[in-house]
């Protein structure tokens, strides 16, 4: 329907009323960019384009950016570009001892809202792409409930080297092994050469296509559109239908928090259980469902139905099958297809039709690869969340679908308290087969903003010793880590009086995934010694300036999904999920609109 005359029927929050301030000083704004008066009057998208030249992943969104607006013209609407911070884990985890990555994505968060609700725009088209785009763009669109649609950009094609496959996970991994002097630099040169072929995220089961995915099943994507190679036929049809239901998405007032209901939730979860999807699904599932002030406990959840899910499909780095593969057997919707009545099928999406409507139409055309509930690759869960005397609140656990590893370790610690420092000791030979590498000071506040921890576990794999030491954090690990015995994101975290601050080098430490624990084996009176004589305020972390202070004032504890906004009022706080009002036509719960007098008419 492109009757701009129809659209106007359905009143819209960036119509000023003629006459007013804002009125005129727009208008010349906008009429010295070629815009019409009957433009001015269309539904106002913004698409969302978290474009840089710094990473490959961002590489192609300006030119997918100019296919969104023709298509969301072609609706009948008019489309304005707005940028964010393009954080890449690869690039900008060098600086602020990796900081910038997590806290970037409350930013992108933060520089959508102050984009959109300042211009009183009517609708958002997010363009998502690498890890921290598509959480960050779902959180905004959960704050401002705002008509929004998110678009999977699409993953990098990859290449060979030395006729074997290489891609990005294997650069990284091969790094680990050079810093151990057990592969020579030429050979991790043409591997870094070879490895990207083209634009997008990573290729393999890692945050970003693990959270793609999650947009899909909970109902804020187009059904099918997830995952898909980058600049591929099949992504351009897919932006240009997202282009043209975003309009409609204005005109019938389908806002996110409609959708992100506990139903929703579940249905991301428990795709995201049968997928063996990236460990950092959890905290930006649980972002999400904070900045829609739900109530919902994410993590609760994907312990509830862990042992319900099987596994479905076993995509790198989690199992044999390349992501191509799982694109070509049916992608993100066959696999909810085959999952059947453990979802809630009759969960609404953006497309207008149910999710379990539109799984209906995706054949399994894979079945090797997109396994059926009769036969999974495996019944147990590959995402674990353990507890314990050294973890009271959450640890999390990332298992390989073909599981050899010991399902316990029990050893003792050896602790640093930087990537750097752990480094170092793995090449001096400080770290001994048997113990069990503490890496502290890395969560949300100490970093601050989550370091990675993902170096040191693959300089474990690179030194021989994977399997053979474990690994505990309060750190974030990539989603294409998958080695070894390694709990992370240890909560609470050091910097935050957890017992991690007390370990010392020889505590013994044991894991046991059987019983999903992780304790710290020293007596109660030696802690408490060790609290008196300054052990936990000695965890306290070092003075940061600029944004990272600013992260640091304000976060909130991972279970709370490490978000920035304050804890919501006790009268939504204890409102089931499914309650939350949405705002009537034209307004939403933010409400920063201009004045009385220039309110739509």
């Amino acid at each position: 329907m492109n009757d701009s005359t129809e659209l106007r029927s359905t009143p819209l929050r960036s119509n000023y009323r003629p006459g007013t301030s804002p009125w005129a000083v727009r208008r010349a704004q906008w009429r010295a960019l070629g815009l019409t008066d009957e433009d001015m009057a269309k539904p106002k998208i913004a698409i969302v384009n978290s474009s840089s030249q710094l990473a490959s992943c961002y590489s192609h969104l300006d030119e997918i950016a100019v296919a969104a607006k023709q298509a969301i013209a072609d609706a009948g609407g008019i489309g304005f570009e707005i940028r964010t911070v393009a954080p890449s884990d690869f690039i900008h985890s060098v600086g602020g001892r990796g900081g910038y990555i997590l806290s970037a994505r409350d930013l992108i968060t933060h520089d959508i809202e102050a984009a959109v609700e300042g211009a009183q725009l009517d609708g958002m088209l997010c363009l998502a792409s690498c890890d921290k785009t598509a959480p960050g763009q779902l959180m905004a669109a959960a704050r401002l409930d705002l008509p929004s649609l998110i678009v999977g950009c699409g993953y990098q094609p990859c290449g060979t080297f030395a006729g074997r496959h290489c891609d990005i996970e294997d650069v990284f991994l091969a790094a680990g092994h050079h810093a151990q002097g057990r592969l020579g630099l030429d050979e991790l040169t043409g591997m870094s050469e070879n490895a990207v072929a083209g634009p997008g995220v990573c290729a393999g089961m890692g945050t970003a296509n693990s959270m793609h995915i999650a947009c899909e099943a909970l109902g804020l994507a187009l059904p099918g559109s997830t995952p898909v190679q980058a600049n591929s036929p099949r992504m351009w049809d897919d932006v240009r239908a997202a282009g043209r239901r975003i309009v409609d998405l204005v005109r019938e007032d389908v806002r996110p928090r409609a959708l992100l209901t506990r139903e929703a939730f579940e249905n991301a979860v428990t795709v995201m259980l049968a997928l063996s999807a990236s460990i950092n699904s959890v905290k930006h599932l649980q972002a999400v469902a904070e900045e829609a002030e739900t109530g919902i406990d994410v993590y609760g959840l994907y312990e509830e139905l862990a042992d319900r899910v099987p596994l479905l499909a076993a995509v790198r780095p989690n199992g044999p099958h390349s992501i191509e593969e799982f694109e070509a057997a049916g992608g993100a919707l066959a696999v909810i297809r085959q999952l059947g009545d453990l979802l809630h099928r009759d969960a609404p999406t953006v497309s207008g039709r149910t999710l379990g409507e539109e799984s209906a139409r995706r054949p399994v055309t894979g079945p090797e690869v997109i396994r059926s509930r009769e036969h999974p690759l495996g019944s147990r869960p590959t995402i674990v969340l353990v507890r314990g005397s050294l973890a009271p609140e959450t640890g999390i656990v990332k298992l390989s679908v073909d599981e050899d590893r010991p399902g316990a370790f029990t050893g003792p610690a050896k602790v640093y308290e930087t990537p750097t420092a752990a480094l170092d000791g793995l090449r001096d030979g400080e770290v001994l087969p048997g113990q069990v590498l503490v890496l502290r000071g890395l969560g949300p506040k100490g970093t601050p903003g989550m370091g990675m921890a993902s170096r040191p576990v693959f300089a474990l794999d690179g030194a021989g010793l994977t399997g053979k030491v474990a690994v505990v954090t309060d750190g974030q690990l990539s989603g294409l880590v998958n080695k070894g015995i390694v709990v992370g994101e240890v909560s609470p975290e050091a910097a935050e009086g957890g017992p991690l601050a007390l370990v010392r080098d020889g505590d013994t430490i044991r894991v046991d995934l059987a019983t999903r624990r992780i304790d710290l084996l020293v007596p109660e009176a030696e802690l408490a010694l060790r609290d008196a004589d300054g052990a936990r305020a000695a965890a306290a972390p070092e003075p940061v300036t600029g944004w990272l202070s600013v992260y640091r004032r304000t976060v909130r504890p991972l279970q709370e999904g490490a978000v920035l906004t304050p804890r919501p009022s006790a009268d939504v706080e204890a409102r089931p999920a499914r309650e939350v009002p949405s705002a009537p036509a034209g307004r939403h719960p933010i409400d920063r609109g201009p004045a009385d007098e220039s309110r739509p008419v």
